[in-house]
């Protein structure tokens, strides 16, 4: 058997409903979203079997994109937790048949409320369909399913309508990158906008050194310190250089090396650093990488020295 070939049609039957609905999208839809825009409570989104998985996705596309939402089973509503629906949220009721037991007992409850409903249904005049202020239909040719039977054509297309309303939502409010890495500031979006150089860099117990400082004595402060390189300053507290292992190791090869030698003999000098310690992580491992350093040192505007940021840390952290 050609499973490829199974794979093919099942996608381009449900590639074709997505178009088909595509062209035949109503004023109905923008009626759902003035809805949604004027709820002052939370878009409740309902469903049972596979219509109650695709609404619960829903809602958490909703919920991190900028309209409070949580999903509602119908079950649960009906054993207390009808009690969870206000007259200032909205409901979306989804249902392919229109005529699904446990949302239809629940239907006549949120009309009592005065909650406005939008109804997902494939049939206007089902009991979904009746009791819905607005209507986006599932219009559906087949299910992808060979036997026309098992939710596949159907459920795909309840999801992309759902995308459809939380993009369209989204464009409504001007929802922005920073706004949604709000929503999810574990995120790597979240990271990249919000986390801070003062949030990751190391400020206690810094591997520093005075400029006068032998080689044999910042070989013992390098392995102190566990940053592989030492941070040196002037009598003013002031940073002037940085002498890392790397740096004694290139040293040993000097035929005058000595373990009394000055650090400033073998170290870098003037070593790259920032003063502003708010500067995006993001920003500052861009930085490094043009740089092609391994540590960024944050000084004050005196150039004394405040902490230290290690791109370890930063590809730890999840910075990107």
């Amino acid at each position: 058997m050609d499973y490829k070939k199974i794979a093919k049609e099942t996608l381009q039957i449900e590639a074709q409903t997505l178009l088909r609905a595509s062209e035949g999208i109503s004023d109905d839809f923008n009626k759902a979203i003035e809805i949604i825009l004027a709820c002052k409570g939370k878009l409740i989104v309902t469903g049972v079997g596979k219509s109650g998985l695709i609404g619960a996705k829903m809602a958490a596309t909703f919920a991190s994109t900028g309209t409070p939402s949580f999903f509602l089973h119908p079950t649960e509503a009906l054993h207390g937790d009808l009690g969870m629906i206000s007259k200032e949220d909205v409901v979306i009721a989804i249902s392919y048949s229109g005529e699904s037991e446990e949302l239809s007992s629940i239907l006549p409850h949120i009309k009592r409320f005065a909650t406005p409903l939008i109804g997902m249904t494939k049939n206007a005049a089902s009991t979904l369909g009746k009791h819905s202020d607005v209507l986006v239909k599932i219009d559906v040719e087949k299910e992808a399913c060979p036997l026309d039977i098992a939710p596949t054509s159907s459920t795909t297309l309840t999801l992309a309508l759902g995308d459809a309303l939380a993009v369209a939502l989204m464009k409504a409010r001007d929802f922005k990158k920073s706004d949604f890495a709000s929503f999810h500031p574990g995120g790597a979006l979240g990271k990249k906008l919000f986390v801070k150089v003062s949030n990751l860099m190391r400020t206690d117990a810094l591997p520093i050194i005075k400029q006068e400082t032998k080689v044999k004595d910042a070989i013992v402060k390098i392995s102190e310190g566990r940053i592989g390189t030492v941070l040196i300053e002037d009598a003013n507290g002031a940073l002037v250089a940085l002498l890392s292992d790397g740096d004694i190791r290139r040293a040993l090869m000097c035929e005058d090396f000595s373990l009394e030698d000055s650090v400033l003999k073998y170290a870098t000098l003037n070593p790259l650093s920032i003063d502003d310690e708010t500067m995006l992580a993001s920003e500052a491992l861009v930085l490094i990488e043009e740089k092609k350093i391994q540590l960024l040192v944050i000084t004050d505007k005196n150039k004394k020295i405040k902490g230290v940021l290690h791109i370890h840390t930063l590809i730890e952290k999840g910075i990107s």
